[in-house]
C-alpha cells in the first residue's frame, strides 16, 4: 500500500509550502519510499480528524498513522531502517538542537520576510484565517511586520551565520552526505521558494551553494515543485 501524506498548500494543488511537509517528502525520498501526496489547506481541519489533531504533516502507512515531522522521521527510521535518517543517538540529539533553532529563530526571521508573499499565494478561503493568527501571533497587521524587508532579509542572513562555517568546510550539514538535519534547514527555504520570490542569499554565499544542492537531490525532487527562481 502506498504512503500516503497530508500536504499544506497554497491556492493551486499543487504549490506545497509547508517546510514541515517539505522535511517529511525530502525523508520520504531519502529512504527511496513512493508515497501519494494529498492537497490540504488550513481551513480543512475535518479531513484530518481521523488522525486527532489538525495539522500537517500527518503520514499513513497502511493503518499506521503518524503526525509531527519530528515523530515521523524517527517512524521512519524505525520502520524502514535501511539508508537511516540519524546515524545514531547523537546525529538525532544534534538534529533535535536544530530543529528546535530552525523552528525558533531561522523560521521566525524568514517568515517576516516572505509575510505577504505567503498570504497572497494562499487559497482564498485561508487568507482571512491566515491573518486573524498570525496578527493575532504578531500584535501587528501583516502590513505592520512585512513593512521593512530590506531589513527583514538583513536579520535572517544574520541569524543563518552559525551554519557558514558548516558549509564552507562541508557540502551538508550533515557532513559527506545529506540526513535529516539537512532537510530541517532546507525545508525553510523551500517554504520561502514556493511562496515568495524574495532574495533570501548572495551568490557567494555558501548556504546558497548548499541550497542548490539541496535542490538537485533525489532526482531535483524540491526543485520541480512550482515555486520561484532560487
Amino acid at each position: 500500500m502506498t504512503i500516503k501524506l497530508w500536504d499544506l498548500v497554497g491556492a493551486e494543488d499543487d504549490r506545497a509550502f509547508s517546510p514541515y511537509c517539505w522535511r517529511t517528502k525530502l525523508a520520504l525520498a531519502h529512504k527511496g519510499l513512493a508515497f501519494e501526496t494529498i492537497p490540504w489547506r488550513f481551513t480543512e481541519k475535518e479531513r484530518l480528524a481521523f488522525s486527532g489533531q489538525a495539522l500537517v504533516p500527518v503520514l499513513q502507512d497502511g493503518e499506521r498513522v503518524v503526525s509531527d515531522s519530528w515523530a515521523i522521521a524517527q517512524y521512519l527510521d524505525e520502520r524502514y531502517p535501511a539508508k537511516p535518517l540519524f546515524d545514531g543517538a547523537q546525529a538525532k540529539s544534534l538534529a533535535f538542537f536544530l530543529k528546535n533553532w530552525a523552528e525558533r529563530v531561522v523560521h521566525l526571521a524568514l517568515l517576516k520576510v516572505v509575510l505577504l508573499d505567503l498570504h497572497g499565494n494562499l487559497a482564498d478561503k485561508d487568507r482571512a484565517y491566515f491573518r486573524e493568527s498570525r496578527e493575532k501571533r504578531f500584535g501587528k497587521t501583516l502590513e505592520e511586520v512585512a513593512g521593512r524587508q530590506p531589513e527583514q532579509v538583513a536579520a535572517l542572513r544574520a541569524a543563518l551565520d552559525p551554519m557558514r562555517p558548516v558549509l564552507s568546510a562541508q557540502p551538508f550539514v550533515c557532513g559527506g552526505a545529506p540526513a535529516y538535519a539537512d532537510y530541517i534547514l532546507f525545508g525553510a527555504f523551500q517554504w520561502a521558494r514556493v511562496m515568495s520570490p524574495a532574495a533570501l542569499l548572495e551568490k557567494d554565499d555558501p548556504l546558497h551553494a548548499w541550497r542548490e544542492r539541496m535542490l538537485d537531490l533525489h532526482g531535483g525532487l524540491a526543485r520541480r515543485a512550482k515555486g520561484y527562481p532560487a
